[in-house]
This record gives C-alpha cells, structure tokens and sequence, in this order.
C-alpha cells in the first residue's frame, strides 16, 4: 500500500482525502514510479472542484511529478530503472507516493535539474513555452501584457520574456507580488487592488495597446484584456483563476480592432510525445543557461494538500509551490 490524496466528491479543500491506495505492478508501455516532489498547479483545483471533472470516483488528483523509476513493463525499451523522471500530463494521479505513468509520457531529467525544481517546472515552464513560443511567438520589442506576473508560471514567464528582449507589464495584487515581478524580469508592474490595469496599460503604451495579452484569470479581466490590445492583437486566455468566461460575442474582437482570441492547453501542445519532448528540452535549455531560475516558494507534506490549495485559492502562493511526499 501507498499513501495519496484523492477525492470522493468535487467540491472544495476538505474532499482532500490522505488515504491508503495499491499501485500493483506496470503493464505493457508502463513504469511505476516512486515519486519525491509533487507539483501543484491550478488545474489540481478546477478538477477538485469539478470544474473540470472528473468521471470516476474516487480519484487521485494532479498532473506533475518529479521521482525515479522502480519498475519497468513489458515493451519498455526508452526507460530503465533508477531513471530519474519528470512529466506534467494526463494520466491524473500525481498526488501520490508512487504510481504508474504511461513510458511514453515520461521525460529524463538532466543531472543538473533536482527532483524538486523538476516538479515546480515542469507544467508551468512547458506552459510557458507553448505560450511564448507556439501560441504566439514573441520577438523582441514586442510588449506583452501578462496576467499573474508572481505567479508559478508568471515569474517563469516574467524572465523568459527578459531573455527574449520583451517589455513585459505585469499585473499583481499586491505591492509585494508587484516587487518579485519586478526582481524576475518584469518591466512595468500593476497592483490590480489599486489600479484600473486597463488605464495603466493604455498609459504605459501610449495609446497603442499590446501585441499578445496572456490571461489566466478568466472572468474578472478577460474583457479588460481585450480592452489593452492593439488591432490586430492576440487575446490567450489559458486559464480560469476568477471563474469560466461567460458566454462572447465574436463580433466584439472586430469592433475592437480585428483582434484574435484562443483558449489554449498544455495537453493539447505536447499531445504528441515529438512535440512534447521538445517543448521540456527548449525550457531545460533556459533554464540550465540560467535566463530562468525556477521559486519552490512554498513546500508542504502531501498530506498537507488541503491546505496547500486553500493557500493557492486564497493568491497567498507565489512563484512554484511543491508537495513533498
């Protein structure tokens, strides 16, 4: 027997239950893996909540790891066991002591990466990714309007930006939060509790607008977000933080100057294992080059997870928060 956290109902932190599970042996295409940092990423909390739901319960919950294979089946050929491993994918079920993962969905850390900053990178940094280099692709010069500036992925994003020679505005909700964009890369930073960021931004670009807004609040600035763009901007709404978006009026984006909107995922940019693979070595590239220095600003027991996503829910998290099993 193993220990994990799994839900029997959606709803909120206390349906975080720390319980007994059995992981068995790997079948065909499979490792198990015994895993010894867990990462926690918003998307834990969309499926907790049903959100995003999840059919059959009860059901271990979360999307990225970082731990050493102990077994290998059958087919198995790309794997071997004491590999060190990190994935940020479907199957769910990261919040565990161990577990079993499809091979193919497994990446080989370098030596250089330890197990914990694995965990903390490996969804947000390959979030990163996709957004700043597939989504759209920011050249230098182009100024970026970035929602969530201290958080997981902001404070990647924030210095990845920089190493691309972006001006980056950042928006935060606090003076604090605002400090620690500003520490990663940040250039212009807005405390959304003082500010009308859309104002601001219209300030800090003269009137112009931005190239490409990423949002993962949702409701509560996505028609803002929109409001700061350029003609012919980018809108990439990749998250839902203050709720879902209500029902839009595709009209809107022409009135507003022939502007683009997408609602991306990372399962859909590294559905493909070619894709996938590229995507962890282009953000192991940066971050061994050092143009992105990976925050655990926070760590809890797994058995803690509870408190972990009341922590998240309540924006007192920033940069990457790791459960230790």
């Amino acid at each position: 027997m193993t220990k994990a956290i799994r839900i029997h109902a959606h709803g909120g932190p206390e349906q975080l239950s720390y319980d007994d599970i059995e992981v068995g042996k790997p079948g065909p295409g499979e490792v198990r893996l015994t895993q010894s940092a867990i990462g926690l990423n918003y998307i834990d909390v969309y499926h907790r909540t049903g959100l995003y739901p999840i059919a059959d319960l009860p059901a271990v919950i979360g999307l990225e790891a970082a731990g050493m294979v102990d077994a290998v089946g059958e087919g198995v050929t790309e794997l071997k066991v004491g590999d060190r491993v990190a994935y940020a994918n479907p199957p769910i079920g990261s919040y565990a002591e161990a577990r079993l993962m499809p091979a193919h969905r497994l990446v080989k850390l370098p030596d250089e990466i330890d197990d914990t900053h694995a965990a903390a990178m490996m969804l947000s940094g390959m979030t990163v990714q996709y957004l700043l280099r597939q989504t759209y692709r920011v050249e230098s010069g182009d100024t970026v309007l970035l929602h969530a500036a201290a958080g997981g992925v902001g404070l990647i994003a924030c210095q990845w930006l920089k190493h691309l020679g972006a001006i980056t505005i950042g928006t935060v909700g606090s003076d604090e939060k605002a400090e620690l964009a500003r520490a990663h890369g940040c250039d212009h930073t807005i405390n959304y509790s003082e500010e009308n960021f859309v104002d601001r931004v219209k300030d800090i670009t003269d009137g112009k607008g931005v190239r490409v807004v990423y949002d993962s609040i949702g409701r509560d600035t996505f028609d803002g977000s929109l409001d700061c763009l350029a003609p012919l901007g980018m809108m990439v709404s990749f998250g839902n933080a203050s709720g879902p978006v209500d029902a839009f009026n595709l009209g809107i984006l022409a009135q507003k100057g022939s502007l683009f909107l997408t609602r991306p995922t990372l399962m859909t940019y590294t559905a493909t294992r070619e894709n996938m693979v590229s995507m962890a070595e282009d953000l192991f590239s940066v971050v061994l080059g050092g143009a992105v220095k990976i925050n655990v600003n926070q760590t809890y027991p797994l058995a803690d997870a509870a408190t972990a996503h009341r922590d998240l829910e309540a924006r007192k998290t920033t940069g990457s928060t790791v459960l230790i099993p």
